[in-house]
C-alpha cells in the first residue's frame, strides 16, 4: 500500500489528448524525466494507485503528454481528468535537485534559534510566494516562506529540515 508520506505531488492530469488514451499532464516537477521510475502515482478516490508509463513527450515547459499502460481509449483517459499526480520519494532521495516543495510535506522543521518548530503538513502555492504550512505542537499552524535562502540543511533520510528564520517572522 502506498502511503501519503511516501510520495509528493508533482501535478495534475488535465484531459485526454487524442483518442488512443494519451492524457495532458501539467507538472510542477519533471522528476519523472530526470529519475528512472517506470510509473507515476495517481490519487483516485483517496487511494494512491501506480500507473505505469508507456511513453511521454513534452508539450511545453510544464505540460507533458503521457500514455499509460492499459489506458487505450479516450473514454479511459477522460476518467483520469483532474486527478492529482504524485511521485515516489524513494526515487529522488539520492537526487540532490528537488524542484517541488511538496517533497517536504512530512518533514520536521527545526530553527537554529527557536529549536523544533513543527511538521510541514502542506504547501500553499496559490500565490507566487510558496509557503510551508507548518503544524506546531497543539493545533496551531504557521506559514513560512518556502525559500531556499531560509533552508540551512536537509536530512532526507531523517526527514528533518533545519532553517534559519529571520527575526520577527514567527510572531
Amino acid at each position: 500500500m502506498i502511503r501519503k508520506e511516501d510520495v509528493f505531488r508533482i501535478g495534475v492530469i488535465n484531459k485526454p489528448h487524442g483518442v488512443k488514451g494519451e492524457v495532458s499532464f501539467t507538472f510542477t516537477d519533471d522528476c519523472f524525466d530526470r529519475v528512472d521510475c517506470p510509473y507515476l502515482i495517481l490519487l483516485i478516490d483517496g487511494i494512491f494507485v501506480p500507473f505505469f508509463i508507456e511513453s511521454y513527450r513534452f508539450r511545453s515547459d510544464d505540460v507533458a503528454l503521457i500514455k499509460f499502460e492499459r489506458i487505450d481509449t479516450e473514454r479511459q483517459a477522460r476518467a483520469l481528468s483532474n486527478i492529482e499526480v504524485f511521485f515516489p520519494k524513494k526515487y529522488v532521495e539520492d537526487d540532490e535537485t528537488i524542484f517541488s516543495y511538496t517533497f517536504f510535506v512530512g518533514f520536521h522543521v527545526y530553527d537554529k534559534v527557536h529549536g523544533y518548530i513543527g511538521d510541514i503538513v502542506d504547501i500553499e502555492d496559490s500565490t507566487i510566494n510558496v509557503l510551508f504550512v507548518i503544524k506546531k505542537e497543539g493545533d496551531d499552524e504557521i506559514l513560512l516562506p518556502a525559500h531556499e535562502d531560509f533552508i540551512d540543511d536537509i536530512d532526507k533520510e531523517q526527514k528533518i529540515m533545519e532553517i534559519n528564520i529571520p527575526d520577527g517572522l514567527l510572531n
